[in-house]
């Protein structure tokens, strides 16, 4: 019997093999879900090691090893500041994204709530859970919640916010990039018209300000701060290929908001608690490396996303792009397929070793629709057989093509189950 010859490395995950006389492919695992994390770069861990092992002193300790873990962070924030054009004054280190969601919204409505003041917020209906579940608590505490619907690309409308805009409105919260179906929103033309009701109001009236999550956007995306027009953006490390644990906020000087947590001072008394020196080292690591790669990513991957559009769709019987599709982030594609549970196809994707998702994955375990997809008025029946693909700097054509090669007979085989096809 004819031996295997390995004759090429396609991919760090894809091997071809002749077996016989006839061609294989010896597949490890394809990792298609960048949008719940990604795999921490290696320049990232290495400059994060010397904090985990040696330079492991209390930055808010006086003595020599605390104070060189204080440069570090302060280093970082730095880092931080120049890739948003903002100061470093206006950076708070987080726990991650969902920290910095909830110290923006709950953080600016406290300090009104304190006053007794009747306020609203507006939030799109877009949005991730943290802030989506945040503005729902919010509600229960007597704020008014408005919220901004979006259109079935899941892009939300700057002119119809404007006529929602209400004297008590004191925060309005819209993502940059979707994190389930990649639609970009229009940031910098709701700032605009923020601006027009900021120049009719009037000293005493309540301030307005505006928030956006710009993790998914952030690698990919211009995220300065003036360009934008934001007073909030929050961020995440382990999106940009760097640590868990932790995120930052990036609030406007003017931009006045209470804290939630209380203790030691740390974060300029925003935010107490010992920070993680490490995550943080790691996160401005991250940051300087996405700076650099930015557009070199952005190219590639927009390649890769539309050639894994193009081959699903085309593949695939009854299959449907959810999102805009193109003014989308270049990593994110997203379908609907009719007649399956989108649970059962991420299953069998796992058994053949593809790694994707069914929408967020810090929501996935509800057996509800996707909000998103509900709020684009997505059929029912067909959010159920939702799955987001989501690629990363480390993801390769050879990789696109193996998923788009095994991707319909597992959609088939399911619908053969189905009673609804």
């Amino acid at each position: 019997m004819e031996k295997a010859l390995v004759l090429y490395l396609l991919s760090p995950s894809i091997e071809c093999a002749i077996i016989q006389g006839r061609e294989y492919f010896l597949m490890n695992n394809i990792y298609f879900d960048n949008s719940a994390t990604t795999q921490i770069d290696p320049n990232v861990m290495m400059e994060m090691l010397p904090f985990l092992k040696d330079k492991y002193g209390n930055p808010s300790s006086a003595h020599s090893l605390g104070r060189e873990a204080r440069q570090a962070i302060e280093l970082s924030r730095g880092i931080l500041a120049k890739a948003l054009g903002a100061d470093p004054s206006e950076i708070t280190f987080t726990s991650g994204a969902t920290e910095s969601n909830n110290l923006c919204l709950k953080g600016v409505t406290e300090r009104f709530l304190k006053e007794g003041k009747k306020i609203s917020i507006i939030v799109s209906e877009v949005e991730h859970p943290s802030v989506i579940d945040t503005a729902k608590e919010l509600g229960a505490r007597g704020v008014k919640i408005i919220y901004a619907g979006a259109n079935k690309a899941g892009e939300i409308d700057p002119k119809r916010i404007f006529t929602q805009i209400e004297p008590s409105t004191v925060l309005i919260s819209c993502m940059l990039g979707n994190n389930e179906v990649g639609t970009i929103e229009p940031i910098a033309t709701l700032s605009s018209m923020v601006k027009i009701v900021r120049g009719k109001r009037k000293d005493g009236d309540l301030p307005l300000y505006l928030h956006t999550d710009a993790v998914q956007a952030f690698n990919y995306l211009n995220c300065n701060v003036d360009f934008l027009g934001v007073d909030f953006l929050s961020l995440s490390a382990h999106k940009i290929y760097g640590p868990k644990g932790v995120g930052a906020l990036y609030a406007r000087e003017t931009a006045k908001f209470s804290r939630l947590i209380d203790g030691g001072g740390q974060e300029k008394g925003v935010r107490s608690g010992t920070e993680n020196v490490a995550g943080i080292v790691g996160f401005g690591k991250a940051v300087e490396i996405s700076q650099k790669e930015r557009l070199a990513n952005l190219k590639a991957l927009t390649k890769l996303r539309d050639r894994l559009i193009t081959g699903v769709l085309k593949n695939v019987k009854s299959s449907h792009l959810t999102g805009h599709p193109e003014n989308r982030l270049p990593h994110i594609a997203s379908f609907v397929f009719e007649g399956i549970e989108g649970e059962a196809l991420l299953l069998l994707l796992d058994k053949e070793g593809i790694f994707v998702s069914t929408g967020s994955a810090c929501s996935s375990k509800s057996l509800a629709p996707s909000h998103v997809l509900t709020a684009m008025g997505i059929n029912p029946a067909w959010s159920h057989g939702s799955i987001r693909m989501s690629l990363g700097k480390y993801s390769t054509r050879e990789e696109v093509d193996y998923v788009i090669k095994t991707l319909p007979d597992l959609v088939e085989k399911l619908r053969e189950m189905s009673p609804v096809l």
